[in-house]
């Protein structure tokens, strides 16, 4: 099960789908306000009710027992189900989890305030604009310390996502005051995987160790940024694969 970011959707995964297709029946899903997901202000947008509503989805469809992936909010979402379905998840690996962080927010992030209105105000010209490096830089030079190598798919996807967020607001404010700092079973392999450049949850205030499960595997990856599945893809699949004990 993978779970995307705020903002995001389930065309992030892209890059690994492939390779870990090989191995599992992967699912992916857009949360409220996200992808092809409609919002609806009667949904709950805080990490634990989101949590709920993705083990409904999947108990919907008759998947009782599951890997989760998830990235920034994602990742969050995937512990926050692990503290309330422990005998439902076989593994956690989560990419630059939102949540680790000693003093929770109390208002919107301007830069990712700003990041939602610029990708609002592109989204029909993006498909030509993208085709231009200034655009593209201006776009995830502080997403990715690799932004010059994202393809042009990549790049679209994620602006067309943000572009469409309607649940992006909603779920920060839901955040706001908040942090994930709960027990998880020991039971359950956890891999908590930071770039070394993320910028939207730097290392000095949102990756803080002590927060996390304290069976938790910690691994930062160079030359990577708030997405790592898009910078380091082989990495990431390989902390995957270890973490769910997959023989290639």
């Amino acid at each position: 099960m993978l779970l995307h970011g705020m903002g995001s959707a389930a065309t992030a995964w892209k890059p690994i789908i492939p390779s870990l297709a090989k191995h599992f029946k992967v699912i992916t899903l857009d949360l409220p306000g996200h992808g092809r997901s409609a919002y609806s202000p009667m949904q709950s947008m805080d990490p634990t009710s989101l949590a709920k509503l993705v083990v409904k989805n999947l108990t919907d469809i008759g998947i009782s027992d599951f890997h989760l992936v998830g990235n920034s909010l994602g990742g969050w979402i995937a512990l926050e189900i692990a503290v309330l379905n422990p005998s439902q998840v076989k593994t956690i690996t989560a990419l630059a989890p939102a949540g680790l962080w000693l003093t929770p927010f109390t208002s919107r992030y301007p830069g990712e305030i700003a990041l939602r209105i610029m990708a609002g105000g592109v989204g029909k010209i993006a498909p030509s604009v993208l085709n231009y490096t200034w655009a593209k830089k201006i776009g995830f030079e502080t997403v990715s310390p690799r932004w010059k190598d994202l393809s042009y798919e990549i790049c679209l996807d994620a602006t067309n996502a943000m572009a469409s967020s309607t649940g992006y607001f909603p779920a920060w404010d839901a955040l706001l005051g908040k942090r994930f700092d709960k027990e998880i079973s020991k039971e359950i392999p956890i891999t908590i995987v930071f770039g070394d450049s993320d910028h939207t949850l730097p290392e000095k205030t949102c990756q803080e160790r002590s927060l996390a499960p304290a069976h938790s595997k910690w691994v930062v990856l160079p030359q990577t940024g708030h997405a790592p599945m898009w910078d380091s893809p082989d990495e990431v699949l390989s902390e995957i694969f270890d973490t769910t004990k997959v023989k290639l």
